[in-house]
C-alpha cells in the first residue's frame, strides 16, 4: 500500500487537510498522486473562497476577532485597556524572578546588556495597577493586549512572536476567593467567545507556582494566577489580585480546529488560517 510521500503531507497539512486525509492509503503511486491532485484542486479552491470572504465580508482575521470579544467582554466588567511598551529592563525580568537559573532567561530576545522584547506583558502591568491604585487608592481593574517575544522551539502550539491578552483585578477580590474568582473569570470568557467545551487546569509555572489553566482539546489557551504572591513585594503590591493571560493564536487555533499557530499570528504567508501559496 501506498501513502502519499512527505511533499505531498505537507502541501496537505499547509491546505487545512484533516488527519483522516493524510492518513490515506493507496493501491499504487498512480491512485496516490491522483487523489493528491484532486484534493489539492480542492482545497486551493476553499482557500481562495475564505480568503475572498475575508476581504469582502468579514474584514477582520478570526484571531483579531478573538481579541475583540475578549476586550469587549472586559470592558463590560469595567476593566479600562491600557498600553505599555514592548522594550522592558533586564530589571523587571529579574523581580520576575527570571534570571540566568531561570529556563526562560534563554528564551528572551535581548536588545542589549540591559533591555529586552518583553517575553509577558506582567512585568508593565504590576507597576501599571501599583501606580493606578497609589493615584486613586481605589480597586484596579486593567488589561493590555500586545505582542510578546520568546524564542521558544517553533513547534506547531509555538512562535517567536505571539500575541496575549493580560487581564487583572487588584483589590478587589476577598482574601481566600482568589481562586473561586479565578474560575468564574475563566468561564465568563469563554462563554464571551461562544465556546462550550474547554476544561480548567492545575498546572506548575515558573514564575507563579500554581497556575489556573484554560484548557480546548489539550491544548492551553490562557492561563490565571493570584496573589497575594511572593513576587509581589518585588513591586510593592499588598494587595489581593486574579489575573489571567490569554494566548489570542492559540485561542483562535484551537476554536478554529486549526493544526499549526503560525496560521493565525503575524505573518506575510498565511491569513486567518490560510496559506498564501494558493
Amino acid at each position: 500500500m501506498e501513502n502519499f510521500t512527505i511533499t505531498q503531507t505537507e502541501r496537505l497539512k499547509q491546505l487545512n487537510c484533516e488527519n483522516d486525509v493524510l492518513e490515506l492509503e493507496f493501491e499504487d503511486s498512480e491512485a496516490r498522486n491522483s487523489k493528491f491532485r484532486e484534493i489539492e484542486i480542492g482545497r486551493v479552491k476553499k482557500g481562495k473562497e475564505n480568503i475572498k470572504n475575508l476581504l469582502k465580508e468579514k474584514h477582520i482575521t478570526i484571531s483579531d476577532e478573538v481579541g475583540n470579544k475578549l476586550s469587549d467582554w472586559l470592558m463590560s466588567k469595567d476593566y479600562t485597556k491600557v498600553l505599555t511598551p514592548t522594550i522592558i529592563s533586564k530589571d523587571q525580568l529579574k523581580a520576575m524572578t527570571i534570571d540566568e537559573e531561570n529556563h526562560l532567561f534563554s528564551q528572551v530576545f535581548w536588545i542589549d546588556n540591559n533591555k529586552c522584547l518583553r517575553p509577558m506583558l506582567a512585568p508593565n502591568l504590576y507597576i501599571v495597577m501599583r501606580e493606578l491604585k497609589r493615584i486613586t487608592n481605589e480597586p484596579v481593574k486593567i488589561f493590555e493586549i500586545g505582542s510578546c517575544f520568546r524564542k521558544e522551539s517553533q513547534g506547531a502550539r509555538h512562535m517567536n512572536e505571539f500575541t496575549m491578552l493580560n487581564m487583572v483585578e487588584l483589590a478587589s477580590v476577598e482574601d481566600g476567593k482568589q481562586l473561586d474568582t479565578l474560575k468564574a473569570l475563566a468561564h465568563e470568557a469563554m462563554e464571551s467567545l461562544g465556546v462550550e467545551s474547554y476544561e480548567l487546569v492545575i498546572e506548575e509555572s515558573a514564575v507563579y507556582g500554581s497556575t489556573l489553566d484554560i484548557e480546548i482539546d489539550g491544548i492551553e489557551v490562557a492561563s490565571g494566577s493570584y496573589g497575594p504572591h511572593e513576587l509581589d513585594a518585588n513591586w510593592d503590591i499588598f494587595d489581593t489580585w486574579v489575573g489571567i493571560g490569554f494566548g489570542i493564536e492559540r485561542l483562535a487555533m484551537a476554536i478554529n480546529g486549526g493544526s499549526t499557530i503560525k496560521k493565525y499570528g503575524r505573518s506575510i504567508n498565511f491569513i486567518d488560517g490560510e496559506t498564501m501559496k494558493l
